[in-house]
């Protein structure tokens, strides 16, 4: 007489399983970071739910909550880890020409345009995200202001120290030229003519804005 005996699950018992694994606290933060970006990103933040951010992670919407609590709260954590990856990217730039603050900021600009001019190529997180919450209160649109300040400061600072006339004037003009790259990306498409001009538009900016203080 065979002891090999096979369990079988109830439906009942089906049902208990979570659809997702629940992990460890950094283990499920990290998932559902990395799958809310690229989902935020690609699609927007309003047209994804909790639910595919949960089956993105591989996580367990319990797990969602115990790290976020709210939908709100996953989408100014998703703004604050594209804030660091963007001056991550903007450091990354300026550190190809220690000490020449002018080199700086057009290196800035060639990096940018080869970057909008990807395929997946999305734009500015931060000019989605605003899109979507017209409420300028909202936690996301804070986050926003936020990073469009730091990058008018560091702008303005490199301004300075290439040696602009008026520093404030050609931080502004550049800003402008970076909305411009972002939203162009996304009606004429990534690598047409007007991001493709960008990076030479810039350099004019510059060294015209540093011709004025000589």
């Amino acid at each position: 007489m065979s002891s090999n005996h096979t369990t079988h699950s109830s439906p009942r018992d089906a049902d208990k399983r979570p659809r997702g694994i629940q992990m460890a606290g950094t283990q499920a933060q990290e998932s559902l970071l990395r799958a809310a970006s690229e989902l935020f990103y690609r699609e927007g933040v309003r047209a994804v739910g909790v639910e595919a951010v949960v089956e993105r992670a591989g996580v367990n919407k319990m797990s969602l909550y115990r790290q976020f609590s709210s939908k709100d709260e996953l989408v100014v954590a998703y703004l604050e880890r594209s804030d660091v990856a963007f001056f991550e990217r903007f450091e990354r730039s300026v550190a190809k020409h220690p000490g020449d603050a002018a080199k700086q900021l057009k290196q800035y600009f060639e990096d940018l345009t080869q970057r909008a001019s990807a395929p997946d190529y999305r734009g500015c997180p931060f000019v989605n995200v605003s899109a979507e919450f017209p409420d300028p209160a909202h936690p996301a649109r804070l986050c926003v202001e936020r990073n469009k300040t730091k990058l008018m400061a560091r702008l303005t600072e490199l301004a300075t120290e290439a040696g602009a006339a008026d520093p404030a004037m050609l931080a502004n003009a550049l800003a402008l030229l970076i909305e411009g790259i972002y939203a162009s990306s996304q009606t004429y498409g990534p690598g047409c003519g007007p991001i493709r001009v960008a990076a030479q538009l810039a350099g004019q900016l510059i060294d015209a804005a540093r011709g004025a203080g000589r």
